[in-house]
């Protein structure tokens, strides 16, 4: 049992023994108004008849023949108090009675268990009469009556049994409540810590069983976490080892080429041109990296830029055009989206013209790559499609052109890339709040698609 279990339970415990106090505080409240609403005198039919014949007697016969009656009376004691408090036999009567019955007395609809009668010696009498504890005897005198009324229960008296039975059920309640709280939570503590020593294999939904709460789903995203932390590890483990595969072989090169001046000083310029190709090839490849580098870390510099995307397409499809003129290919523009982006000009130059080159070397000798643009108003956004002719990518591929140093199968041959170009746009596009994706085209070729949303359309601002 952890801490966090104890604190469940202390608090839980406290809050069903302030409960179960306050419920037994107000039985003992209600207990003591439902007594104090209880009537002291006997308000049944034969109560009303006795008093009414006593009231009788009193008035025509006077106080002796009430005496005699009240003395030879086996049931139903009346009492006759004068306006002096003192009773007709000389009884001690409770003045708590005394203030009932005048107050019965001014109430029409109960005056029937309470008279007032002036008899021939000059004073009123109060007859009423007290209710019987024995339903078989009239009852005992008030003075025995009120000494048992003061062993009533004491004002604060607590209904010991049921508190006690809510008191052990709140503490085994606490206790089930305190569990089921604190053992997920126990999990979630185990399970940090073997993720923090290097173990991201274990999961947590499994053991949360068929809970459907928060904890529950605090455990589906621990799970979600480790995967990406696994997934971000093993690619990271990945660049690397592309990486240092990618430069073993240009240092292999320029190894050999040393190797080769020293032993054959006559070929030192056809060597020394070798190892400046090899050098540039090292160069490109290094600034790459930290380009890509800088986009995972989300260094991407000033996103101020308003760009007009109808000027940068243009230029873009230009210097294409210069290119693949030269490699005996075509491109073909149709560049109509006068929207204006707010960005990075040079990062989203670079990602279109890495897709666009990409398509260039790709697309088949005497073909032609289009480049099309289509303004959605509706979602303002801008999507820009890049199609080749080339041998497409195999569908299980798709997803994995984006990643670092990926070479489709298809098209290995044909590239002399590091395969870091579509990386980089990817990484760019979302930058900008974007998304990029790629299909294969029915009739052969690889379509890849750059959706930006847009700020505004208008036609002022070039960037």
């Amino acid at each position: 049992m952890g801490r966090l279990f104890w604190k469940f339970f202390f608090f839980i415990m406290v809050a069903q023994l302030t409960a179960t106090i306050g419920v037994g505080i107000m039985f003992s409240l209600e207990n003591r108004e439902r007594d104090r609403r209880t009537s002291d005198l006997d308000q049944s039919p034969p109560a009303a008849f006795m008093i009414r014949s006593a009231a009788a007697t009193l008035q025509y016969g006077g106080t002796e023949a009430l005496r005699k009656l009240v003395l030879n009376a086996d049931r139903h004691h009346v009492y006759a108090v004068d306006e002096e408090q003192h009773e007709l036999l000389g009884r001690e009567v409770h003045p708590r009675l005394i203030e009932e019955a005048r107050t019965l007395l001014g109430t029409e609809t109960r005056r029937r268990v309470v008279e007032e009668v002036k008899a021939a010696d000059g004073h009123t009498y109060l007859l009423f009469l007290p209710s019987s504890a024995d339903p078989e005897y009239g009852g005992p005198p008030h003075e025995e009556r009120g000494s048992r009324r003061m062993q009533s229960p004491p004002p604060f008296f607590f209904p010991m049994m049921p508190m006690l039975v809510a008191t052990v059920a709140s503490l085994f309640f606490a206790m089930l409540l305190a569990w089921y709280f604190s053992q997920p939570i126990r999990l979630l503590k185990s399970a940090f810590a073997r993720a923090s020593s290097g173990n991201l294999n274990d999961r947590l939904a499994p053991k949360m069983g068929k809970r459907n709460d928060e904890l529950a789903d605090l455990g589906r995203d621990f799970d979600g976490m480790t995967d990406k932390l696994r997934a971000l590890m093993d690619s990271q483990r990945r660049l690397l080892h592309d990486v240092s595969h990618e430069l073993r072989s240009p240092i292999a090169r320029l190894q050999a080429s040393i190797g080769l001046a020293r032993l054959q000083p006559e070929k030192t310029a056809a060597t020394l041109e070798r190892i400046e190709r090899e050098g540039v090839r090292m160069d490109k490849l290094v600034g790459e990296l930290l380009t890509l580098s800088r986009l995972e870390a989300g260094v991407t510099g000033a996103m101020e830029d308003h760009i007009r995307m109808e000027d940068l397409l243009t230029e873009i499809i230009d210097d294409a055009r210069f290119e693949a003129e030269a490699v005996n290919r075509h491109i073909e523009g149709m560049v109509r989206c006068d929207v204006v982006i707010t960005g990075g000009a040079e990062l989203l130059h670079r990602a279109i013209e890495n897709v666009v080159r990409n398509a260039v070397k790709q697309t088949a000798v005497d073909t032609t790559v289009a480049i099309n643009t289509q303004v959605d108003k509706d979602r303002q956004s801008l999507l820009v499609s890049v199609v080749d002719h080339g041998p497409g990518v195999p569908e299980e591929e798709l997803q994995l052109i984006f990643e670092p140093f990926f070479r489709s199968s298809r098209t290995r041959k044909n590239s002399n890339g590091y395969g870091l170009g579509l990386t980089i746009a990817r990484r760019i596009v979302e930058a900008h709040g974007g998304r990029i994706c790629a299909f294969n085209r029915v009739d052969g070729g690889l379509c890849v698609e750059i959706i930006l949303p847009y700020d505004a359309i208008e036609s002022g601002n070039t960037a």
